[in-house]
């Protein structure tokens, strides 16, 4: 749904807008048309998004961004009975757009090299949450037919370990593989240590099954060799997206700064330069990319009560905002409002430290 008001005009126009690239083109060349390709500024209640990246291409459409939280807060105050539509929602986005659009910021797109790596670091996050998501689940389906595999080795999430469950996805059948077979499997996966090895073939020998219901272990058996595969895949495109943020990171000529900075690794420095952008001239101090990102501390105080909390800040990706927070903290907290994060990181600390005491010991 869009809702409409020209610049000296006080009638509103609404329609609803399908969301193809074809329904976009038409409505923008209409807008540009009608307007003379005037600047036209447009509310949208996101900040990415295919509607987004879509628009951003016109150049006479100023975008920016409205807080969901600030529109929600404005629908509660203008229709307190809680009733919401799409049509209410566009009129609430124009409202803001008019009555305050000082407090907006207006969408300006990076330089085409930093949302290179921007959406290739987004990318890789991704497949890196879903590699691990994956493991979980095969660690799940080991420990109830293959546990010791979960001892054998430390990270299931690598080719040596999906390579074998692949191969033998059950203890029964990696029994029947001789030692020597074993061995040249193990060097053939770049595992070199013989000691470590012959550990694993020993125990391999000497292990007992955890259970003997063939019906469930062909069935985790079956689901473990599809979760094994899917693990490599990811394993590849992981490395690939890699190579690629490697050789992107290189352009900017400012990315020594970021690898430069203590515990900035290989894929921690890029998704740095990506949270920062190109535009540093958007924050004056720390204080405001610390604000932006939601990890400044908000004080509140009643009376002779005062306590700090985040803030809700949904407009940034909160993979950015857990890695901004622990970068402030491995830098010392030297920031402006360090004192504060320290306090909360004290305060979590504490808590989780009360835990265990909170509550009386039940087992079951």
């Amino acid at each position: 749904m869009w809702c409409l008001q020209g610049q000296d005009s006080t009638k509103r126009e609404g329609g609803e807008l399908e969301h193809t690239p074809e329904a976009v083109e038409a409505w923008v060349a209409r807008l540009c048309q009608r307007f003379g390709n005037r600047p036209i500024a447009v509310a949208l209640e996101r900040s990415r998004g295919s509607l987004v990246f879509m628009l951003t291409k016109y150049e006479p459409l100023h975008l920016f961004p409205v807080p969901s939280t600030m529109s929600a807060s404005m629908r509660k105050a203008l229709y307190p009975s809680g009733s919401k539509d799409d049509p209410r929602d566009a009129d609430v986005l124009l409202d803001l757009l008019l009555q305050h659009r000082n407090k907006l910021r207006r969408l300006s797109a990076d330089t085409e090299a930093t949302r290179r790596i921007q959406n290739l670091v987004e990318e890789r996050r991704k497949l890196v949450d879903e590699k691990t998501e994956h493991t979980n689940r095969l660690a799940s389906h080991l420990k109830i037919y293959f546990p010791q595999m979960l001892n054998w080795f430390e990270h299931l999430d690598t080719e040596l370990v999906c390579a074998l469950l692949e191969r033998w996805p059950t203890l029964e059948e990696l029994q029947k593989v001789p030692p020597s077979k074993l061995r040249t499997f193990f060097s053939k996966h770049h595992c070199r240590n013989q000691e470590l090895i012959e550990q694993r073939i020993l125990a391999i020998h000497q292990s007992i099954p955890a259970i003997r219901d063939r019906a469930v272990i062909e069935a985790k058996s079956a689901a473990v060799k599809v979760i094994v595969q899917l693990i490599r895949i990811l394993l590849e495109g992981i490395a690939d997206l890699d190579e690629r943020i490697e050789e992107a990171a290189a352009a900017p000529p400012d990315f020594f700064i970021f690898k430069s900075l203590p515990g900035a690794g290989q894929a921690l420095a890029p998704r740095l330069l990506a949270a920062f952008g190109s535009q540093r001239e958007r924050y004056r101090n720390a204080g405001e990319v610390q604000t932006y990102s939601g990890i400044a501390p908000v004080m509140e105080k009643s009376g002779k009560k005062q306590w700090i909390h985040f803030r809700c800040r949904k407009m940034l990706n909160p993979k950015d905002r857990q890695l901004l927070y622990w970068r402030n903290l491995a830098n010392g907290g030297d920031t402006d409002n360090s004192g504060e994060l320290n306090q909360m990181e004290e305060t979590r600390q504490a808590q989780l430290q009360a835990a265990p005491n909170m509550f009386p010991t039940y087992t079951g």
